[in-house]
């Protein structure tokens, strides 16, 4: 790219800038030469045209907001004189061709993986601890206690931080002055890696806040999701805690795998507290079942996979105004790349989908998935009107400082991460992945809801693109991120993989930098390197409760 300023799409009506523009700065377009008005923050929009209030804003070649008053060309587009507005969509209107990208450089390339019963895939081995209940997460306390460190997988890097030197200073009567003066040592801890059962990858975690009060359906929702990550190929087993009297019952949960991977049975075993002798019996019994699932989770080892095997979850979060324009259409790539090859590829996030649902409609090879697609996001924008909310509220603060200023503008930039490639199926949360190609999963847009969903419909590995910078993790499918600007890689390359900046400096094309994320994914799925959010023990588990969450 390497430019000062970029046209993304001919029919588009505003400019990206890429460098922070003075005023006064001449802008030479195919429509001839635009005087700025005034300064134009880098990753902000200025208008190559007067707008009179009303007319219709267009970034990305699709409507992203309409003007509340009259824009001068050459001015900067602010959340004070735009506001969102997206395209209406229906029925398919087109038959969208797909041309697939030159897959020669990975056609022979395999990945590393973990075999499960139903012929799938890990790119991990982890075994899981599940309650069914928000009462049993005490209990989740003292089995993590009881298991991590004795078997070898408090492994992670740590900072020590020397408080010390603050209670020394305290108790010698120091001021608050004093005590923000004192110098405080952070130092990295690093523990060797010595594993009871090296090919178990870990041993997860999964507290969460439901499985009683709330709704029935609540619960089954729960189920379903705890089934989908018990069917997760990343996952070798799980041992299951239930209270007993909760609306998240063991059967429900035992249905829910039954219906999900009916030819995948992997080892459950199954407590209820209420049915022991004590708790102190109920932890032990809970300790020796996990301690003998993962005497045989041991016995899987790595072999050679098809790249067909990877189902690749495509996020975003903390997206800022670079996003749409390197890391999300370089993942695109990386993505169509995939599909290609056979793999599956899931774009989620339904909030931020909206503005450019008419072409994924196009792009789906059936009727009943354009309807469903239409359906879910009609539902979703419903439900959000009804508490007095709406998908334009869906930009964070974080969004708008950084030139995300409507809700279309980001959802547009979002969706590149889903490239050109044809949709073969609409899921609805909690639903399995089981066509190769490019899924779309209907998650809600906030990060960790999201990631969590895709986990449990059945990615194995995740890339998370980001302009702003965020520690996101999940419990079994390795999330990697990826930058869209390098300022943010250099700043925070501890919990970032990948830069995706070098797009906008000149170095990497969208394909170059494409196939380099598709060549860090295999190395991840292969366990030849570590994702950050691994490395750091980013476990974020949030199960939707199907509430609007932007």
């Amino acid at each position: 790219m390497a430019k000062d300023y970029v046209q993304i799409d001919p029919r588009d009506n505003i400019i990206v800038a890429i460098n922070d523009l003075p005023q006064g700065m001449s802008i030479d377009l195919d429509e001839g030469t635009t005087v700025l008005r005034e300064n134009v923050k880098s990753k902000h929009k200025f208008a190559s045209q007067d707008f009179n209030v009303g007319d219709e804003i267009y970034m990305y070649g699709v409507l992203i907001g309409k003007a509340v008053v009259s824009i001068k060309k050459g001015e900067a587009i602010t959340t004070q004189n735009v506001v969102h507005a997206s395209a209406n969509y229906g029925t398919p209107t087109k038959k969208i061709a797909w041309s697939p990208p030159d897959i020669s450089r990975f056609k022979q390339r395999s990945f590393l993986g973990y075999p499960r019963a139903d012929g799938s895939y890990g790119t991990a081995n982890y075994w899981l601890v599940i309650p069914l209940t928000f009462c049993e997460n005490r209990n989740i306390d003292i089995l993590e206690a009881a298991l991590l460190e004795k078997l070898g997988y408090q492994t992670k890097q740590d900072y020590s931080v020397d408080t010390d030197a603050l209670i020394s200073k305290y108790k010698k009567g120091a001021t608050a002055r004093e005590i923000l003066d004192t110098p405080v040592v952070l130092s990295r801890e690093e523990t060797s890696k010595n594993r009871l059962f090296p090919n178990v990858d870990g041993v997860k975690f999964l507290r969460h806040d439901g499985g009683c009060g709330g709704t029935r359906e609540d619960a089954q929702v729960l189920c379903n999701l705890l089934a989908g990550y018990i069917s997760n190929p990343n996952v070798a087993g799980a041992t299951v805690l239930s209270l007993g009297c909760q609306n998240a019952q063991i059967e429900m949960l035992q249905k829910a795998i039954a219906t999900i991977n009916p030819n995948g049975a992997k080892p459950v075993s199954y407590l209820e507290q209420q049915q022991s002798k004590s708790e102190r019996d109920f932890i032990a019994e809970a300790v020796k079942l996990t301690f003998v699932g993962l005497m045989e989770a041991n016995k899987i080892q790595r072999e050679p996979a098809p790249l067909s095997q990877i189902t690749l979850g495509l996020e975003c979060g903390g997206s800022d105004g670079f996003s749409g324009i390197s890391a999300n259409p370089a993942l695109g790539y990386a993505s169509d790349l995939l599909t290609a090859l056979g793999g599956s590829p899931v774009l989620a996030e339904f909030p931020e989908l909206n503005g450019v649902e008419q072409n994924l409609i196009d792009r789906c090879q059936n009727e009943k998935d354009a309807k469903k697609f239409a359906s879910l996001m009609k539902a979703y924008s419903e439900s959000a009107i009804a508490v007095g909310s709406g998908f334009e509220s869906n930009p964070s603060p974080g969004n708008i400082k950084d030139g995300l200023i409507t809700d279309a503008m980001k959802s547009a930039g979002a969706a590149k991460k889903g490239g050109t490639s044809p949709v073969v199926e609409v899921l609805d949360y909690a639903e399995k992945i089981t066509k190769p190609g490019l899924n779309l999963l209907c998650t809600p847009g906030n990060d960790v809801e999201s990631t969590t969903g895709l986990a449990g419909s059945g990615c194995n590995i995740i890339v998370f693109t980001t302009g702003l910078g965020t520690p996101t993790g999940n419990p079994v499918a390795p999330v990697l991120k990826l930058s869209s600007n390098t300022k943010l890689y250099q700043k925070m390359n501890d919990i970032i993989d990948m830069n995706a900046g070098t797009v906008i400096t000149g170095e990497d094309t969208i394909e170059s930098m494409g196939e380099k994320i598709l060549d860090h994914i295999i190395q991840v799925a292969s366990g030849l390197v570590e994702a950050k959010s691994v490395v750091k023990g980013h476990n974020d588990f949030i199960p939707w409760k199907r509430g609007i969450s932007l």
